[in-house]
């Protein structure tokens, strides 16, 4: 099990319970009621005595700190079963209560933390209804607060109201991953032969383009036969074959 390469700073705490008896499936967003940054928070974390820690903090500087590796079970909900089964963040606010807000950079680094937490522990999807009756039933809700389980306002107004929207970026991020690997997989496995056919495809359809406007002004050719383009004398580069053909096309000479 990995941590986050987004990590810039690390404070190790050992206010933990050692390894999860559950795999990662949850994510808990939580706020640090105050403006700390990372080395404040992992101070805090780092005194036995406070009996308190995360996962990750993030400032309001962006910054992200790892506190307790993903492996481990922090001690951040005030429910075992939910620290066991939950990636943990506590987040800086850049102002009070109510609200508890957070930065813009904070706000970004989270979004980019919850991307990787997700894509590298196999969650495909961000499930939010804010229905504490919900806990534990990860195929509806794999989100949950810390204000669900003890008598606090974390993680603050701001978060809270935005975690339909923070699933709904990073769902949208772990779907554009997804279409690009699986590009990248079928172009991987494509025979010589259908890469061959996909080629002609798409020689047919260029031929349906119109060329465009700048292409089309007066001089180009002439321009580009004085200065040793077309024969490869160019002191820049010679044209390679595929860039001769697609010149002697465009002036109907193949």
């Amino acid at each position: 099990m990995s941590n986050s390469p987004l990590v810039s700073y690390t404070k190790l705490s050992p206010n933990h319970s050692g390894r999860r008896n559950h795999v990662i499936d949850t994510i808990s967003i939580h706020c640090m009621a105050g403006n700390g940054s990372v080395e404040t928070c992992g101070a805090l974390f780092a005194d036995p005595a406070r009996k308190a820690s995360s996962n990750y903090g993030i400032g309001s500087d962006g910054r992200i700190a790892l506190y307790v590796e993903e492996a481990n079970r922090s001690w951040c909900t005030s429910n075992a079963a939910n620290d066991h089964r939950a990636i943990t963040i506590e987040v800086a606010n850049n102002g009070g209560a109510p609200d508890w807000p957070v930065s813009d950079k904070a706000y970004a680094a989270l979004l980019d933390l919850l991307t990787d937490i997700c894509r590298r522990n196999g969650i495909k999807k961000l499930l939010w209804q804010g229905d504490k009756a919900l806990i534990g039933q990860v195929e509806q809700q794999n989100m949950t607060v810390h204000r669900w389980f003890a008598a606090k306002a974390c993680p603050g107004d701001y978060l809270y109201r935005r975690h339909g929207q923070i699933a709904a970026e990073v769902n949208r991020r772990l779907e554009e991953e997804e279409e690009t690997v699986d590009i990248a997989k079928l172009i991987a496995e494509m025979t010589n032969e259908q890469a061959y056919q996909l080629l002609q495809k798409a020689e047919l359809h260029a031929k349906t383009v119109a060329e465009p406007a700048w292409s089309q002004q007066e001089g180009h050719w002439a321009k580009a036969t004085a200065e040793g383009v077309v024969d490869g004398t160019s002191p820049e580069r010679p044209m390679k074959r595929d860039e001769v053909i697609a010149v002697l096309g465009r002036k109907g000479l193949l």
